[in-house]
């Protein structure tokens, strides 16, 4: 055992995992992968055109949905490389510097999500339950300072994981379960006390997700609060319509989420294959389904993808 011991130092490589027991459906898992990137990438690329072109979109919603819509591409561009490696030329292993990165970027981005989702929340709180005061409280600059708090917050809860692990050493096969690296993942395989690395994990998960979806849970009973204080039924389901692709779209991002959460801690008999899907869900699925759900739902951007639609086939 001593001589497999590897700390930082030794920069010990991992090894991808694509889908394993059903390696006869690779080809298919290939074609749905390419499919979910291309939609991912494609239409929230022109979900960002489309708010830059459309003048009645510069408004602070939308400029939240751009940013949603970069951090998704962000989330994309994160493990494209891997799963690609991984799936199409069968390129397993990765060095440890380089899951490093990844680790650090996909869950970068995943904690900036959960902060966007959040100022959204707050978007569709004042704009219902303070429509008078949305042009002054919600103003550009207030909305960049938003955006960058995600930001700020999300670098400062993720940077300690690279280097909590940087400096325990690594003595097993060094195989992960998923075709690019997580946090979760890699607390699993060093052979030195990792209580530390799991205590600040999981603080920060509370302090994130637990605290951001609390908000966002509150934010819509003020909201449901003052729509039912409205006499118009018609009133109602129209005020309650501004908040259905928000409502959908932190619907997809937190239920993967916890899927997955439980699956890690309650699934350990269940075949590895369904912990791989289960990931493969919450990495692709929301990036995906954000543009479409924002398209459909939003008069402006649908209209618009329509003219732009028309165009090239004209």
């Amino acid at each position: 055992m001593g001589g497999d011991t590897h700390n930082s130092s030794g920069l010990p490589p991992f090894t991808l995992t694509g889908l394993p027991e059903l390696e006869a459906s690779q080809h298919w898992m290939i074609l749905l992968l390419g499919l979910l990137y291309t939609v991912s990438i494609v239409g929230n690329s022109l979900i960002l055109f489309i708010i830059k072109e459309e003048q009645s979109l510069h408004q602070s919603m939308y400029y939240f949905l751009s940013l949603l819509s970069v951090n998704v591409l962000g989330v994309s561009f994160s493990t494209l490389s891997t799963v690609l490696a991984t799936f199409c030329f069968h390129i397993r292993e990765i060095s440890f510097n380089s899951c490093m990165v990844q680790m650090f970027f996909i869950h970068f981005f995943s904690f900036i999500e959960s902060g966007i989702l959040l100022v959204m929340s707050f978007d569709r709180y004042v704009a219902i339950c303070h429509p008078l005061r949305y042009a002054t409280v919600l103003t550009d600059a207030r909305v960049v300072q938003m955006g960058i708090s995600a930001i700020i917050r999300s670098f400062c809860m993720i940077f300690p994981l690279p280097l909590l692990l940087l400096r325990l050493p690594f003595c097993k096969a060094n195989v992960l379960s998923h075709a690019y690296c997580l946090h979760s993942d890699l607390i699993r395989l060093p052979c030195g006390d990792v209580t530390i690395s799991n205590i600040f994990g999981l603080v920060i998960v509370i302090c994130t997700f637990g605290l951001d979806s609390a908000l966002i849970l509150l934010s819509y009973v003020l909201i449901l609060r003052s729509v039912l204080a409205i006499a118009s039924r018609e009133e109602r389901l129209k005020t309650l319509n501004t908040c259905v692709s928000h409502m959908c779209a932190v619907f997809i991002f937190y239920v993967p989420m916890v899927g997955v959460s439980m699956a890690a801690r309650y699934g350990r008999h269940a075949p590895p294959y369904v912990h791989t899907l289960m990931s493969l869900i919450y990495v692709f699925v929301p990036p995906m389904l954000n543009p479409v759900i924002y398209s459909i739902k939003t008069k402006e951007i649908l209209r618009r993808l329509c003219k732009i639609l028309l165009r090239r086939k004209f």
